[in-house]
C-alpha cells in the first residue's frame, strides 16, 4: 500500500433524468472535470447515476441494459485525460443476456444495481448491490439480484494512498456490506445513494450513517441523487461523516452541487457544512423541485391552475410560481352561482401579486344547460351530491380544454386530507396531470401558506388562510358539514394511514369511536378513487401511490 497523503473527494450531486443516458454522461462529465479542476482526484456519483432512479421496467428490456453497458464504457474513455482522476458511477448492470420469458431461469434475474470505478479510460472495478430494498417506494427485488449472487467479495480501490470501498445505499444500513469491505481492507466507506425524500428523513439517514461509521472505524462519504422524477423526490444533502460519526461537510438540500471533502494524511475529514432547514422549508423545496422536474423533464411548456379563491389553489399557485417563475404559469377563476364574491377578489388579488395569467369563465350557463337537460330524469329528486359534483365536472372540462388547445398541463389542487376521504370530485377537481399537494394534510396546507408568506413578501392574500374553507357548491357550505375538524382528521389519518395504527389503538389515544370508524371508513371506500387520481409528489414517508397498496375489491372490516 502506498504512503497515504491528503486527498480531496467530491461528492457529484446531480440531477439526473431516467432514460436520458447522454445527458446524465454528461453531467457526470461536466462535475468531474470539474472536480478535477478543484484538485480532485476522486469523484462519487449517486446510485444509478448513468440512468437515472428509479428506471423501474425499462430494466427488463435489453436494448436499455446493452445501451448502458455503451454509456458507461464511453464515459470511461471521455475521462481519460484526467490523469489520476478515479470516478465511481451508479450504473445497471448485467452478466450475460436474460433468460427466456418462459424458461424458470428468468426467476432468477441477471442484473444488478451496480457502482463502476473509472480510471485511466477504463473500468476498473464493479460493485453489486447486496441489500436490495422492497418497502416503501422500493421493489427492488424485481428487477436485481444481489450482489451475493454474483459471488462477489467487497470492492476496494486506491486514491492517494487511501483505500477506499464501495457500498451502495441500502447497503451502508446493514452491518455485513460495511464489515466485508473493512475486511478487505478498506478505510473510508463510499456510499452512493438514490434515497427518496420525506420529511425529517435527513436526521434519520445521517444518523444511520453515523453508527455505521463508528462501527467499522473509519469515515463514511455519502453522495446522493437530487431533482424530481415522477411522484418521488431527492433531497441532495449529500454528507461526509469522520470515524467518530460527526458530520464533517454536507452539501445543499434539493439543489445541485458538488460537495469538496478534504481527507487528510492523518485521518481528519473537513468540508463545508451546510445547515439542515427546517421542516416547512423542506417540504416546500421540496415541492418546488417536483413541480419544476416533472413540467421541465416532460417538456410542458407551463402550467394552468383552477383557481378558487380558496387556500389549496393559492398554495399551489405560490408553489407553481416559486417553481417556473410567472410566465409559464396562467390561473383560471370558474365561479358558479355559489361562489363568494370575495373568493373571486381573493383570486384576483392573488393573481395580482404574482403576476401571472389570470382569466375568468363562469360556469353558470353551462351548468343551467345540465340541469335543464336532466330535468326530465331528475324529476321529483331533490338536489344533492350530483349537482354540486357537475359544477367540478364543468370546471375539469374547462381546464382540460384549455390544456388541449395551448399544451400546458393542469394542476390538480386535492391535498392528503381530501384524497384520504374521497372529499373529492372524479373528472373535476380531480381532472389534471399532476396532483402537487397530494401528499400535504390540510394541516400542513396551512403551515406551508404561513411560512410562505413570511419569506420576504406575502404571496397569500391574509383572508384566503383565514376562512373557512369551502368548495363552494351549495350556500353556505364548509368543509366541516361532512368532515371532521381537519387537526382531528390529518391526525387520525397520520396514525392509521402513515403509522399503521388500528382503529382501537387511535380510539385509545383518546380519539371519539365514531370519529375513527367515519374517517377510517371513508379511506377504505374512496380507494377506487385515489386510483384514478393522478401521480403527485410525494413527501411523507407514506403516501398515497407506490406506498399504499390496498385492493378495491375488499370485504375485510377490521
Amino acid at each position: 500500500m502506498s504512503k497515504r497523503i491528503a486527498v480531496k473527494v467530491a461528492l457529484a450531486q446531480i440531477n439526473a433524468t431516467v432514460g436520458d443516458l447522454a445527458g446524465n454522461a454528461q453531467r457526470i462529465a461536466d462535475a468531474a472535470r470539474r472536480a478535477y479542476a478543484q484538485g480532485a482526484r476522486l469523484v462519487l456519483t449517486p446510485e444509478l447515476a448513468l440512468c437515472g432512479y428509479p428506471p423501474e421496467d425499462l430494466l427488463l428490456r435489453d436494448s436499455f441494459m446493452q445501451a448502458c453497458a455503451r454509456q458507461i464504457e464511453q464515459l470511461a474513455a471521455e475521462l481519460s485525460d484526467c490523469d489520476g482522476l478515479h470516478v465511481v458511477v451508479g450504473h445497471p448492470h448485467q452478466f450475460g443476456a436474460r433468460g427466456d420469458l418462459r424458461s424458470p431461469s428468468y426467476a432468477v434475474p441477471q442484473r444488478f444495481n451496480a457502482a463502476s470505478v473509472l480510471a485511466g479510460g477504463r473500468i476498473v472495478a464493479t460493485y453489486c448491490k447486496r441489500e436490495l430494498p422492497n418497502y416503501q417506494v422500493f421493489d427492488e427485488r424485481r428487477y436485481f439480484a444481489s450482489g451475493r449472487d454474483a459471488g462477489q467479495a467487497a470492492v476496494v480501490f486506491e486514491v492517494g494512498g487511501w483505500r477506499f470501498g464501495l457500498a451502495i445505499c441500502e447497503d451502508a444500513w446493514f452491518d455485513e456490506p460495511a464489515l466485508a469491505a473493512k475486511a478487505a481492507g478498506a478505510e473510508v466507506l463510499c456510499v452512493i445513494n438514490a434515497s427518496p425524500f420525506h420529511l425529517a428523513k435527513i436526521a434519520e439517514r445521517e444518523e444511520r450513517m453515523a453508527e455505521r461509521a463508528r462501527a467499522v472505524g473509519m469515515p463514511l462519504l455519502y453522495c446522493h441523487l437530487v431533482g424530481g422524477q415522477d411522484e418521488v423526490v431527492f433531497d441532495g444533502a449529500s454528507f461526509a461523516l469522520d470515524a467518530q460519526g460527526r458530520v464533517a461537510a454536507r452539501a445543499p438540500m434539493f439543489d445541485a452541487a458538488l460537495c469538496l471533502v478534504e481527507l487528510a494524511s492523518d485521518g481528519g475529514v473537513s468540508g463545508d457544512v451546510i445547515d439542515v432547514p427546517g421542516i416547512e422549508q423542506q417540504a416546500w423545496s421540496a415541492l418546488v423541485a417536483g413541480v419544476r422536474d416533472y413540467i421541465g423533464k416532460n417538456g410542458f411548456p407551463g402550467v394552468i391552475i383552477g383557481l378558487s379563491g380558496g387556500i389549496d389553489s393559492a398554495l399551489v399557485l405560490a408553489i407553481a410560481v416559486d417553481a417556473l417563475g410567472a410566465d409559464k404559469v396562467r390561473c383560471v377563476m370558474m365561479p358558479s352561482p355559489y361562489t363568494a364574491d370575495i373568493s373571486w377578489l381573493d383570486a384576483r388579488e392573488m393573481a395580482d401579486r404574482l403576476g401571472v395569467r389570470y382569466d375568468e369563465i363562469t360556469i353558470a350557463p353551462m351548468f343551467d344547460a345540465f340541469r335543464a337537460s336532466l330535468a326530465a330524469e331528475f324529476a321529483g329528486l331533490a338536489e344533492d351530491a350530483t349537482e354540486e359534483n357537475i359544477q367540478a365536472r364543468i370546471r375539469g372540462t374547462l381546464l382540460m380544454a384549455l390544456s388541449n388547445k395551448f399544451g400546458a398541463i393542469v394542476l390538480t389542487t386535492g391535498n392528503k386530507s381530501e384524497m384520504a376521504t374521497g372529499y373529492c370530485t372524479l373528472y373535476g377537481d380531480m381532472a389534471g396531470g399532476f396532483a402537487v399537494i397530494k401528499d400535504v394534510t390540510k394541516t400542513l396546507v396551512y403551515r406551508l401558506a404561513r411560512w410562505r408568506n413570511a419569506q420576504g413578501r406575502e404571496v397569500i392574500p391574509e383572508r384566503i388562510i383565514t376562512r373557512p374553507p369551502s368548495a363552494e357548491l351549495r350556500p353556505d357550505q364548509t368543509d366541516q358539514d361532512s368532515l371532521p375538524p381537519y387537526d382531528v382528521l390529518d391526525d387520525i389519518l397520520r396514525r392509521y394511514m402513515e403509522e399503521d395504527q388500528s382503529s382501537a389503538e387511535i380510539v385509545a389515544a383518546g380519539f371519539a369511536p365514531a370519529v375513527v370508524e367515519q374517517v377510517t371508513r371513508l379511506i377504505k371506500i374512496n380507494e377506487y378513487k385515489r386510483r384514478q387520481a393522478p401521480v403527485g409528489i410525494r413527501i411523507t414517508h407514506r403516501s398515497f401511490g407506490k406506498d399504499w397498496r390496498y385492493p378495491i375489491t375488499s370485504k375485510y372490516r377490521a
